[in-house]
């Protein structure tokens, strides 16, 4: 027993420590995933999707952190910050600013406006139903391709590298467990889980970089040797692999630099704001907070936790660089194929280097159960997010008269397809991965999300725009933003010392330069034809739009509106006529027990009760804390701005 430990130990990298302490994570984990299981009122849909609106604060922050730094976000911001030094923080640092905007402009009309789902708030605020549709087949496509596909990938990488475990197997397991708190707690769950992953998160990063400081001797070293961690060998004596000059600078050369400024200004702030504000896995934990200074306080402890990246990952990636140059900052395909799979390159592996060279027994546990935590965590906010936006933005189209019970079965049940099409994605998206992990996350999302974040904006803040400026808006963004999708992965990026010959739209547009190029061309066609048109008419507009958030008056709603709501009235009245399901004495044990773990506690499930109506509407919140939670806005703020300074 023993010899076989031992030969575990040697082949996986880990030990009978860091065993100890994985299981002991997993056991919290499913410990805090049953209480608030067990907590949830999830036979409603505001139970099961919105976790009962009474969410509290440093849930909400920490739930916002956790769903946008998962396994992806880790790998690839080390892997960015190794390559090309601390430009990459700029996208949480711009984020900041962007979960702040959440809290303060955008969510208090999605709650103001009753909503569910991001493609339900476009579906009042304009009638009809293609954008609806339009939306929600979009933010799926994005989901797969940039949230899930990605962080299984990197959650792979970790695995690999680390313990030697088969990813299939490791992958799958994690999926298991993820889908089930999904599955069965709702957006309770989820949010609890997240709060207790964003812990082990936090905490292991920052003994890895303390850890790492402490190998390199200090900042001051990481500045000086930095520079000079070239690879060997080079490939024709060419510049790949050197480091570039603006290692430490924020702000970069406009043409020449690789994060140009313009872009990092303008263009990170454009994705930050789409991911922050308008996608429903960010969107969707603000609406389930007890009430506005909860929503804001989550935005604030977000924001706080957001500076820390930087330090915790950004700078450890860089410091991988240093210590495995030959490694991490591969430029010979042949060399990269060797060292991580992968001959475009290989400073993905940069944070899982770290760990398995740096961490002592038990601490390697411990950072691999955080990794473990960031994928299982960005996991199950898509999950949720992605169950709710096909159930009541799809599936209610298709079935219009569906009861409440069905809904939340197909919720459920849709989880289930997602967690099976992710294994499935697992080699497609290791034979066309290559380069920066980072970079094609927010390529990808650079040329389909600028639309969408155009549409929003313009609902909110200009009354003018109507259904068809911003469905021409959207169309030909998407059309744009897809011809340059294909022109740059058909071309693909080019290898060490080769000829640029792409088409000028690639080789001299930055794609965070195209995203503003992008943002712009969507706003100005939903401008011209929302002027050319029809507007809509005030009375479909009350707490839609910044200016009348606050309104008391009944909004008239649409014709389609009314059509779903006497739908919905129809399959309420049938379903009231179905039997007890729990109660039933003909029901077996095991069938009563799982009726109950998924929340089927009674045939009473309710999308709206009129009760709840007020509670779901309202933006009212006490002034004093009110003035407590602006002024930690403003200094959260000055803290970003001072970095900004700092590190120009």
């Amino acid at each position: 027993m023993t010899n076989a430990t031992g030969a575990f130990e040697q082949r996986s990298g880990i030990g009978t420590v860091d065993l100890v302490i994985i299981i002991i994570y997993f056991l919290l984990c499913l410990g805090v995933g049953i209480w608030a299981t067990i907590r949830t009122q999830r036979s409603s849909i505001s139970g099961y999707f919105l976790a009962g609106r009474d969410m509290l604060w440093f849930g909400i922050g920490a739930s916002l952190f956790a769903s946008d730094i998962g396994s992806g976000a880790i790998v690839g911001f080390a892997g960015t910050g190794a390559y090309s030094g601390i430009a990459v923080a700029s996208y949480e640092l711009n984020g900041l600013y962007c979960v702040l905007a959440l809290g303060w402009f955008f969510v208090p009309v999605y709650i103001a406006s009753g909503v569910f789902t991001m493609p339900e708030y476009l579906k009042k605020r304009f009638g009809g139903q293609r954008l609806q549709v339009y939306m929600a087949l979009l933010s799926l496509l994005l989901y797969v391709f940039t949230k899930i596909s990605v962080d299984i990938y990197a959650g792979a990488i970790f695995i690999q590298q680390t313990v030697g475990w088969n990813m299939y197997l490791g992958i799958t397991g994690i999926l298991c467990l993820t889908a089930l708190f999904t599955i069965s707690g709702g957006l309770r769950a989820v949010i609890y889980t997240d709060t207790l992953q964003t812990v082990i998160m936090v905490g292991g990063a920052i003994v890895l970089m303390i850890i790492s400081f402490v190998k390199i001797g200090g900042l001051k070293n990481l500045y000086r040797d930095f520079p000079k961690a070239i690879p060997q060998p080079l490939v024709n004596h060419s510049d790949c692999g050197k480091p570039t000059a603006e290692a430490f600078h924020l702000l970069r050369d406009p043409v020449t630099g690789d994060l140009p400024w313009p872009g990092n200004v303008f263009g990170i702030t454009i994705l930050g704001m789409w991911y922050f504000c308008s996608d429903q896995v960010l969107v969707q934990r603000s609406l389930a907070a007890k009430n506005m200074l909860h929503v804001k306080g989550g935005s604030i402890l977000a924001g706080y936790i957001k500076l820390t990246p930087l330090f915790t990952i950004v700078f450890p990636g860089m410091i991988s660089r240093v210590l495995f140059p030959d490694e991490i900052a591969c430029v010979d395909a042949d060399v990269c194929n060797v060292v991580c799979g992968n001959p475009a390159g290989c400073t993905n592996i940069a944070y899982p280097k770290l760990v398995v060279e740096l961490m002592p027994t038990g601490l390697k546990g411990l950072m691999l159960a955080a990794m473990i935590a960031a994928l299982m965590s960005s996991l199950t906010s898509v999950f949720n997010s992605s169950s709710t936006i096909f159930t009541l933005d799809i599936w209610h189209r298709i079935r219009k008269q569906a009861s409440d019970r069905e809904l939340l079965i197909v919720g459920r049940l849709f989880v289930l397809l997602l967690a099976i099409i992710s294994v499935v994605w697992i080699p497609v998206l290791q034979l066309s991965q290559g380069g920066l992990l980072f970079n094609y996350i927010q390529s990808v999302t650079g040329y389909l999300a600028p639309p969408v974040l155009s549409i929003y904006v313009l609902a909110i803040v200009w009354t003018r725009t109507n259904e068809q400026g911003a469905f021409w808006g959207l169309v030909v963004g998407f059309a744009v933003g897809l011809i340059r999708m294909g022109l740059d992965f058909g071309y693909g990026s080019l290898g060490c010392g080769e000829e640029d010959s792409r088409p000028l739209v690639i080789s001299k547009i930055h794609f965070l330069h195209f995203t503003i190029i992008l943002f712009l061309i969507s706003l100005i066609v939903t401008i011209l034809i929302s002027l050319c048109t029809s507007p809509i008419e005030d009375k479909h507009l009350i707490r839609l739009t910044w200016w009348t958030r606050h309104s008391s008056e009944n909004r008239e709603p649409f014709e389609e509106e009314l059509t779903e709501i006497t739908n919905r009235t129809v399959a309420k009245a049938e379903s009231t006529t179905e039997p007890e399901q729990v109660s039933n004495p003909s029901l077996t044990t095991w069938t009563t027990l799982h009726l109950r773990h998924f929340g089927f506690e009674s045939r009473e499930f309710k999308i709206f009760q009129q009760t709840d109506i007020y509670h779901l509407m309202s933006i009212e919140e006490d002034q004093k804390w009110s003035k407590f939670v602006n002024f930690n806005a403003v200094l959260l703020m000055l803290i970003a701005m001072f970095l900004w300074g700092y590190y120009h």
